[in-house]
Formats: C-alpha cells, sequence, structure tokens
C-alpha cells in the first residue's frame, strides 16, 4: 500500500509597510487614502492562492518619538487592518532600526522564508537621526536582499525628504514613487499588490522580476 506524501508547506513571502504616521498625514486625509490602500492591497494578498509561496504581511508605524509594530507579520488570509492614527513627528530611523530587528529574527522571518519585500511610506524628512539606522538596515542580509521600494507622500517632499527615500531604495533602476496628490496613493498600492502577486506564483520567487520602464514613468 502506497503512503501518499505530505503536501509541502507554502513558504513565506514577507511584505512589510514602514507607514508614516506623523501628524502632517492628517492633512488632506492622506493617512485616510494610505489606510485605505494598505487594506486593500492585504485583502488581494489574502486571496491569492499558490502552492509555493504564503504571502505574509506586517506594518511599522512611526510617529511621534518612535516607531512600533502596529501588525505583526501574520499570513494575509488572517489579517485584519487596523488604521494608523496620525500624531507627532517622522522618526524614520526609528522605523528603519525596528525593521533591520524584526527581518534578522527567525522566529518572525524564518530562514526558509522568501526574499522580503519592504515599502517604505513617508510624506517629509526624518525629524531623527536616520543616517546610522539607514546604513544598517541597508548592510543587513535581509535588507540588503529586500525588494525595497518608497512612495513619497504630498507636496512636502523636499530634496532632503527625497534624498532619504532615494537612499532607502538604492537602485536607479527604482526611481521613488510621488503621489502628490493623494489619489494617487492607491495607484502605487496597486502596483505593488501587481508585483508581490507576480512572485508568488512565480516559479522563482526568489528573483525579482525586471521592471518595465514606461510602468515606472506612469506611477511617478
Amino acid at each position: 500500500m502506497s503512503v501518499r506524501p505530505r503536501s509541502a508547506t507554502p513558504r513565506p513571502l514577507p511584505v512589510l509597510v514602514l507607514a508614516d504616521a506623523s501628524g502632517s498625514m492628517a492633512e488632506d486625509d492622506k493617512i485616510g487614502v494610505l489606510n485605505r490602500s494598505i487594506a486593500a492591497m492585504f485583502r488581494d494578498f489574502a486571496a491569492q492562492d499558490s502552492p509555493r509561496g504564503l504571502i505574509h504581511v506586517g506594518a511599522i508605524a512611526f510617529a511621534g518619538e518612535e516607531a512600533r509594530l502596529h501588525l505583526p507579520m501574520t499570513p494575509a488570509p488572517s489579517v485584519a487592518w487596523r488604521d494608523l492614527q496620525p500624531f507627532g513627528r517622522t522618526p524614520i530611523g526609528a522605523a528603519l532600526s525596528l525593521a533591520t530587528e524584526l527581518l534578522a529574527d527567525d522566529r518572525v522571518v524564518p530562514g526558509r522564508a522568501f526574499t522580503p519585500t519592504v515599502i517604505l511610506v513617508s510624506d517629509g524628512r526624518p525629524t531623527d537621526e536616520w543616517q546610522r539606522e539607514m546604513e544598517r538596515f541597508l548592510d543587513s542580509k535581509r535588507g540588503r536582499g529586500a525588494l525595497r521600494i518608497a512612495v513619497g507622500i504630498g507636496q512636502d517632499i523636499d530634496e532632503e525628504a527625497q534624498h532619504v527615500l532615494e537612499t532607502f531604495v538604492a537602485n536607479p533602476a527604482m526611481p521613488v514613487f510621488r503621489a502628490q496628490d493623494v489619489n494617487r496613493i492607491p495607484q502605487f498600492f496597486r502596483w505593488v499588490t501587481m508585483r508581490v502577486t507576480e512572485r508568488v506564483h512565480s516559479v522563482k520567487p526568489d528573483t525579482i522580476p525586471p521592471l518595465d520602464p514606461q510602468e515606472l514613468q506612469d506611477l511617478i
């Protein structure tokens, strides 16, 4: 009598959002649009059915003087998004520090996980010391290898803020997305959803698919 082999458990494909929840995100309902866009992306991730991978999602919110784990890394089908509430300043350095620690923790991102996607969303310049934490994040194994995507929201993305986002992405083939009009935020997250779902259904999810320059240009 033959024994049917047990099916392998799908490998986690982590998606971590670093979300600006500073007080300025209350202007023009930026935080409201961001909350709805993240929730829609997570619902789309939950609907994916792939034998190779299962999308896991997490979120770090940065506001006031610190960053906090807003959503622990969780399989997407088990997530109910809890809205961010804006207040205070923009401690991007603290968010990068927490992201480095989370990605390095095998209890959060196991060794068998696929390459993570990390998304940085901000509407202004950092209000803390970010350079050292940025270097530490980019020097870490999972931070360095991640698909890193950034979007600058609103009209207040000045030269310094743009530099921070470009340093995070560190890829000339991946421009920083600009959502000067808040109505472009959902467009950005739909694009991210498409790229991540392509990966989870790919025969090689760890291989980041090539980016179409025109596709990027349409979003900038």
